[in-house]
């Protein structure tokens, strides 16, 4: 049999049947889809993870206030809570510590701000004139907090776009204008770009003042709740997480590591950490869906095996001028791989068009990988091959001669 003949049969085949083709392949575009569309959401939920935590800055190293537990007991994970870290601490590290680039220390909290009639709830957070460097924060207009307004505890703001956005029209300016944090009034010197949420808090949600101010006007502590540390190169941070560790204990007279009333977190175990917990979810929404596959291939079984059972006097007159039991044997197969390619490139396409749909509609970050579409692609071709060995194998191993007489 010529690879011409083998495509007309399969082709005569198929046709002659549409509706229970129509109804198998749909089976396999189902699975299909769905493969690839929990699959294009889990990377793309695991990238928009990656780029969030990674838009908090770059090389960055978090130092927390932890409360101490007693001996031999962990860091409580209710980081905050106490008050361990204070400006000193930062000074120190950034003195001390030679890998690293920059050192901002910070102290936030959560205000009511009202101006001109309008309020709105935020995340204020006083900090240094480092913290754009080692934070990955960009002007927009107007300028960041300077040195000369930390020492002299001014009340100066800077404003997320949003805060912009909720306090002031988006097409007003809102430098030189008053805001009212705590009803004490601060002038707008700055906003800062767009940079969206990063999955723990929206970071244009916020209002950056000079610690100093927050300490003494705002929150009546001397502590600050972080301190954010850049290393100078990637490579060094895991080394630079330990010169911190270091100075810290020491400076707060602690010899026995595993009382630290402090722990540091990297971004690079944050990111590693973030992208296993995705991997995993998106492992399970492809696991969930490939199950509609195996329903699919089980489909392509049935119909096979009924299209052999019909079909049982035609394969017995083929064999009886002449054709060989891999003929016959290779024919059944091509069929069932011929409906698995056809519902996996109409898959393809719908899981493509459902990924978009989540996108554009529910404003979910999708990903669809040419990995998951080669994936597709082999699985479609395994289940034909797999599904439709048994039902070729029984043709092929008909008696011509009964498979004649059958009625």
């Amino acid at each position: 049999m010529t690879i011409s003949d083998l495509i007309h049969e399969t082709y005569s085949a198929l046709v002659a049947n549409k509706v229970r083709s129509g109804l198998t392949v749909l089976g396999i575009v189902i699975g299909i889809g769905s493969v690839i569309a929990m699959i294009a959401i889990g990377q793309g939920s695991q990238q928009t993870i990656q780029d969030n935590i990674e838009s908090l800055g770059s090389n960055l190293i978090l130092v927390m206030p932890g409360a101490q537990r007693g001996i031999g007991m962990q860091i409580s994970q209710g980081r905050g809570s106490s008050q361990t870290l204070t400006i000193e601490d930062a000074l120190a590290v950034s003195q001390e510590a030679s890998l690293a680039n920059g050192v901002a220390p910070e102290l936030s909290g959560r205000y009511q701000v009202t101006a001109k009639g309008t309020n709105t709830n935020t995340s204020v957070i006083g900090t240094t004139s480092a913290y754009p460097l080692i934070r990955n924060v960009q002007i927009f207009d107007g300028s960041f907090i300077t040195d000369q307004q930390i020492t002299s505890k001014s009340k100066v703001a800077v404003l997320g776009p949003t805060v912009r956005d909720d306090l002031f029209s988006a097409d007003s300016d809102p430098i030189g204008q008053s805001i009212r944090i705590k009803n004490i009034e601060f002038k707008v010197i700055g906003v800062t770009k767009a940079k969206g949420g990063s999955g723990f808090s929206n970071q244009d949600d916020t209002i950056f003042i000079p610690i100093t101010t927050n300490q003494q006007f705002l929150a009546g502590s001397d502590r600050v709740s972080t301190i954010s540390v850049q290393a100078k190169e990637q490579k060094s941070m895991a080394q630079l997480q330990e010169q911190i560790t270091e100075i810290l204990l020491v400076r707060h007279n602690i010899s026995d590591p595993s009382l630290a009333d402090f722990s540091t977190l990297n971004q690079t175990d944050i990111v590693s950490a973030a992208s296993s917990v995705t991997k995993t979810f998106t492992i399970l929404l492809g696991s969930v869906a490939a199950i509609s596959l195996i329903v699919g291939g089980i489909g392509i079984m049935n119909m096979m095996l009924t299209t052999v059972t019909e079909r049982t006097r035609e394969i017995g007159l083929r064999k009886a001028i002449g054709a060989k039991k891999k003929d016959v044997n290779l024919q059944f197969l091509t069929e069932a791989v011929a409906l698995t390619f056809l519902g996996g490139i109409i898959g393809i396409i719908m899981g493509w068009l459902i990924s978009f749909g989540v996108h554009y509609f529910a404003d979910i970050a999708t990903k669809v990988s040419v990995t998951s579409i080669l994936l597709a692609f082999g699985v479609s071709g395994s289940i034909g091959v797999l599904f439709g060995y048994y039902p070729a194998k029984r043709a092929s191993g008909l008696n011509p001669i009964e498979a004649l007489r059958y009625e």
